[in-house]
């Protein structure tokens, strides 16, 4: 593959490639010459940014076509077309962006990878734009792929999707009108509330990939996440509930409820904790979870149900549920996933759960 190398410059790669993704969109298949010579661009683009096991690659050449890449603001359109790819080119995509998104010159003086400074700073289009190839089963697990990396190294990603508002073709809210402390209740309609549909409508590996990445953004920058939904409880929790927790689906269901308990066990999440517990219709939906006729749902719901009855400040709904349900419950606590034997920390918490509901008294 080295010749790759020896035939001609090959950072003017971005400018052919550019063209040959417009034509694309302009006229869809593009005619088999044309296809090919895209597929090859992005190899070759590839090649040139990873190196061959017979050839490295060079320093100078990967910063002129990353430069390139981001004057003819090439990541969007790679983002916007990876879907009408042919597979390998697909997979290409995934390498370009990772190593493009990672590049830093030698004695580059800004925080960030100048591709990364880029999206983040002037065109957050590239980040939404890689959330929608959830939408697509071809694009959706190159597409993840990238926006994980992204999401476990910049809050600045996290921020733009999840306050992001933009529809298709839309331009994308900048990071400089992001204010977490003085945003407004979110609409619903931005990237981040596609991800609940992607889930839960999508074919196994996309509904898979999708609750990967949404689990990676609810847990990673724990600030962030901790203001987003403290302000918007009331809209998240009622999509979640109903759509995940809900869910048809047995592995989104389970998925759903076993990060729905870490979400209010973590300590960033305390005023989150507290506000879901207080409510009684959400104490139903956990309540209905011990009951399922599968284990491991009735296992992740065991705790979310133990951070109601530990609460000690329990709201009136709350209170009034559990005793009502007094008897019942300890009639079913105490053979409870009783197989469970080897799980000493289940039997304690099942143990402390029973004791406190034996405790409690009617609400005067």
């Amino acid at each position: 593959m080295a010749f790759l190398f020896r035939n001609k410059p090959k950072t003017d790669l971005a400018r052919p490639a550019k063209d040959l993704l417009l034509r694309l969109w302009q006229s869809p298949p593009l005619p088999q010459k044309a296809e090919e010579e895209l597929v090859k661009t992005l190899s070759q683009m590839k090649l040139i940014l990873q190196g061959t096991h017979e050839s490295e690659s060079s320093p100078e050449q990967v910063a002129h076509l990353v430069n390139s890449m981001i004057q003819e603001d090439l990541l969007y359109l790679l983002a916007h077309s990876i879907r009408l790819l042919p597979f390998e080119s697909r997979k290409d995509c995934q390498s370009i962006f990772s190593y493009v998104l990672r590049f830093k010159p030698a004695n580059a003086l800004p925080p960030e990878p100048p591709a990364m400074s880029y999206i983040i700073h002037q065109r957050p289009e590239v980040i939404v734009e890689l959330c929608r190839g959830y939408a697509y089963k071809e694009s959706a697990m190159p597409c993840g792929v990238v926006l994980r990396e992204i999401l476990k190294q910049y809050e600045e990603v996290a921020a733009i999707i999840l306050y992001d508002e933009s529809q298709e073709n839309e331009r994308a809210t900048s990071l400089d009108e992001i204010d977490p402390t003085e945003a407004p209740l979110q609409s619903g309609r931005g990237v981040f509330w596609s991800f609940f549909p992607w889930i839960q409508n999508g074919a196994f590996e996309v509904s898979t990939d999708a609750f990967t990445t949404f689990r990676e953004l609810l847990t990673r920058h724990k600030q962030l996440i901790a203001i987003y939904l403290e302000k918007n409880f009331d809209l998240f929790f009622s999509r979640y509930n109903s759509i995940l927790v809900q869910s048809s689906s047995y592995v989104t269901k389970r998925q759903s409820i076993k990060l729905l308990g870490e979400l209010l066990l973590d300590r960033a999440n305390y005023n989150v904790m507290t506000q879901y517990v207080e409510s009684g219709d959400h104490l139903k939906i956990c309540m209905t979870l011990l009951k399922d006729d599968r284990k491991m749902v009735q296992y992740e719901g065991f705790h979310v149900f133990k951070v109601f009855v530990a609460n000690p400040h329990k709201s009136p709904p709350v209170q009034r549920i559990l005793v009502n349900n007094r008897e019942r419950l300890l009639r079913f606590l105490p053979t409870f996933l009783e197989d469970r034997t080897e799980d000493e920390q289940f039997t304690d918490e099942k143990s402390f759960l029973i004791r406190q509901i034996e405790s409690m008294r009617p609400v005067l």
